[in-house]
């Protein structure tokens, strides 16, 4: 876009950067005009919108030539490598594609199949086998790998149903030798042991609970609409549960995670059946992504015949669609993309989004074709008058070509004209301010949070990854985009598969309004961070209590400590004072009897500790550099120096323990470094806790679980302070403490895991266990301890 960019005049950029709402319609006309009349603009979305160009058509040549090469990496026993190949050949290989006479994605089901078994991927190559006899029902090596498959598993009575099928349909003497050996095999193994689940599907499933909380959209003096309850919701409830109107995955993750239901994608992942952008967990998935017309690879192509009628039953059960097929709810979110053009996998993730919600606006409203009418569906609030203008003349821009593509590869009704190129930027900037990031929760070493296979022994080590949240989808959910941001919410969302979830932190009165976090939290980042985020991103500034009061966390953050040794005040940065200034002066004008109050007791405790001078001053102004609490100077050119050089070492202690091996240099050198830092540093500034954790890290790794248990405290007790002891991050921290001290054999893991517990249990309800099933690992660990 940066070409069509460089070839807008000066004066139609000067006319879209002052452009209002109301004037789009006349700003888009002239855009459109523009570039209608420029070979480079018809050459630009010709590209994009064209199947005769696009890149991501389905290519037998080439999942021939991946499949050729995944055969060479089978075998010469390069598994690894030969999974990857058949899955990419699988991703391009038409469906209507033959090789050698068999069918080409038939033939790759079974030889990645026969990969995954080697692997001991034994479900998923049972998966891959289902796959290939829905589409052929009477290819002999589906059903022999299956039977192999089975037998694997131990389901032997169902092994011997397959290698029976599998006989009566090969052909080749050699070939039914060979099944011949193997039935006589698994026949001597035989214990009528038939227990493996087969459903292909990667669901975990969802906790029945009713909601009960009545909600209703409010408006409040400073940010609008909002939502509060209409009755006293307790702490944990669930306040709210949604489907997305649309969403669609982000690039980075569109070789990782399901395009449908964002989970990871399993080693036996399923392509799209039309394009060879998608991929998905499971069929369930594909189709409810798809629609019927993408199910043609699903369709029974005639049952082997000339079998019992025990072994017909059991075929037609494997091979014909099940009856759970018809109840899916068919979104058909990817099917207008689904041509094989570029345009899906070229433009921005939000610009996508935004086609999905048009085209879904429109099939809803197949009567009416009038722009003015397609973006009331939602009825959200967008931020286009505040806009900068290089984002206005990038709305104006994505807007044109993305009406453009979905004309030309979609047959789409709406006219490439000024008002509907209009009412797609106020689309586009709606979904800028109001769409809802899907996150997994992922261990920066690369385990799962699902993982439950972690030693709890000295020997084993302790399990002490940080844990992050990955934003993996971008989705528009109707109702959940009324409730507003907070930087320190009452409610915490969540998600399962793309279900969201909103569950109340603490307890919430009548008619308080119930807000989450678009991001930035309080603990999490200063104020001034904070503020840029949701500026940048949303377009809003923040005036939640958390950036309009003043709080322990957003002092002590990103603050240096005081020179006088006897002194627990804070010194901040010129970057910081700003902020905390504009704090300090509502501060001063609460009345006193207010900030007497029992419930802001304990606050203006924790903010006397490290601030005196706002309580004793009326008309304090904080200064950079010198100390909020005895007003002592402290060289903060020189303090920032002392911190870089610390970090530097740090740093390359973080790089040694993701490569999983630490020298003695680069861990003594970081223990050196920590000592800098709590000199320089006030003892609750984040960067300290970091630091503890990352040796706490380091010294797992090398089997010294007594220090690392200290370090681990020393990181919480600061996360404490800067969050709450209550907070969702001290429950991730707990995980760890309680690791080593199961380790160690210390029964105050008991008390570390019940606390940890709890916290999951007030974010997550009774969905906890299954978001983190390591927390089960856990307290089974802790009963054999009390025994």
């Amino acid at each position: 876009m940066e070409k069509l960019k460089s070839l807008v005049p000066d004066a139609l950029k000067r006319m879209i950067a002052e452009s209002t709402p109301d004037d789009l319609p006349s700003t888009c006309h002239s855009l459109l005009e523009f570039f209608l009349h420029m070979q480079q603009f018809q050459m630009i979305v010709g590209d994009l919108a064209h199947s005769e160009t696009a890149l991501c058509c389905k290519n037998r040549d080439a999942a021939l030539e991946s499949k050729r090469k995944g055969n060479e990496c089978f075998s010469s026993g390069d598994y690894m490598k030969a999974l990857s190949l058949y899955s990419q050949a699988l991703r391009v290989a038409p469906t209507d594609a033959d090789d050698v006479g068999k069918n080409l994605v038939v033939t790759l089901f079974v030889n990645r199949a026969s990969v995954l078994h080697k692997m001991g991927f034994l479900v998923e190559c049972l998966r891959d086998c289902n796959r290939a006899l829905l589409i052929s029902p009477n290819y002999a090596k589906a059903w022999y790998r299956r039977g192999k498959a089975n037998a694997s598993l131990n389901g032997y009575e169902d092994a011997v149903r397959d290698l029976n099928v599998a006989m009566h349909l090969e052909e080749s003497l050699g070939g039914r030798s060979q099944i011949e050996r193997e039935l006589k095999l698994i026949l001597d193994q035989y214990k009528g042991n038939n227990s493996v689940d087969q459903h292909d599907q990667n669901d975990l499933g969802t906790l029945e609970e009713q909601l009960q909380i009545k909600l209703q959209c409010v408006s409040t003096p400073t940010k609008g609409r909002g939502m509060a309850s209409l009755s006293e919701i307790s702490q944990s409830y669930l306040v709210h549960t949604e489907e997305p109107y649309a969403a669609i995955i982000l690039k980075h993750c569109r070789d990782t995670h399901c395009h449908f239901c964002f989970n990871e994608l399993p080693v036996d992942s399923v392509p799209c059946t039309s394009c060879s952008i998608p991929l998905y967990c499971s069929q369930h998935c594909q189709m409810q992504a798809g629609g019927q017309e993408l199910r043609n690879n699903s369709k029974n192509h005639g049952i082997c015949t000339n079998l019992s009628s025990d072994l017909e039953k059991y075929v037609a059960g494997i091979t014909l669609p099940k009856d759970s097929d018809s109840n899916i709810e068919w979104i058909v979110e990817h099917k207008h993309e689904c041509k094989g053009v570029n345009w899906p996998a070229v433009l921005p993730p939000e610009i996508v989004l935004a086609g999905r919600v048009m085209v879904k606006s429109v099939e809803q409203k197949k009567h009416s074709c009038n722009a003015s009418n397609l973006m009331d569906t939602l009825e959200l609030s967008h931020s286009y008058k505040t806009m900068a203008p290089e984002s206005k003349l990038d709305l104006h821009i994505y807007s044109i070509v993305l009406l453009y593509c979905l004309q030309h590869s979609h047959g789409f009704e709406l006219p490439l004209n000024g008002i509907s190129i209009s009412q797609l930027i106020i689309l586009i900037s709606q979904i800028k301010v109001n769409s809802i990031a899907i996150v997994r929760m992922k261990f920066m070493d690369g385990y799962s949070p699902l993982d439950q296979s972690v030693n709890f022994s000295p020997a084993g080590g302790a399990f002490t990854s940080n844990m992050e949240q990955v934003r993996v989808g971008q989705a528009i959910y109707s109702v959940a985009s009324l409730f507003n941001h907070s930087c320190q919410p009452n409610i915490h969302a969540y998600f399962l598969s793309r279900t969201l979830f909103l569950r109340a932190t603490e307890h919430v009165a009548v008619g308080c309004p119930l807000e989450l976090s678009y991001g930035p939290q309080v603990g999490q980042w200063d104020c001034k961070d904070r503020q840029k985020f949701l500026k940048d991103e949303y377009s809003f500034r923040c005036e939640c209590s958390g950036c309009s009061e003043l709080n322990v966390s957003d002092l002590v953050l990103n603050a240096f400590r005081c020179v006088n040794p006897d002194c627990f005040g804070t010194v901040l940065d010129s970057c910081v004072i700003k902020y905390e200034n504009e704090k300090f002066e509502r501060f001063q004008g609460v009345p006193q009897d207010c900030i007497s109050e029992p419930h802001l007791q304990l606050k203006n405790d924790g903010i006397r500790e490290v601030a005196h001078q706002a309580f004793a001053n009326s008309s304090f102004h904080a200064a950079p550099g010198y100390c909020l609490h005895c007003g002592a100077y402290r060289d903060l050119e020189a303090s920032h120096a002392t911190v870089r050089e610390a970090g530097i070492y740090i740093s390359r202690l973080q790089e040694a323990i993701v490569s999983k091996e630490v020298p003695a240099t680069t861990f003594s050198d970081a223990l050196r470094s920590l000592d800098l830092l709590k000199s320089t540093l006030h003892a609750y500034n984040k960067g300290i806790a970091e630091a503890e954790d990352w040796i706490a890290q380091a010294f797992c790794m090398i089997g010294e679980l007594q220090p690392a248990m200290y370090h681990c405290k020393a990181s919480i007790e600061i996360l404490e302070k800067l969050y709450g002891s209550n907070h969702i991050v001290i429950g991730y921290e707990l995980m760890k403490l309680s690791s080593i001290q199961l380790s160690l054999g210390d029964t105050a893991a008991m008390k570390s895991i019940s606390r940890l517990a709890a916290i999951f249990s007030w974010y997550y309800g009774p969905h906890a266990d299954m978001m983190f099933p390591y927390l089960g690992s856990l307290q089974r660990e802790t009963c054999k301890l009390v025994l």
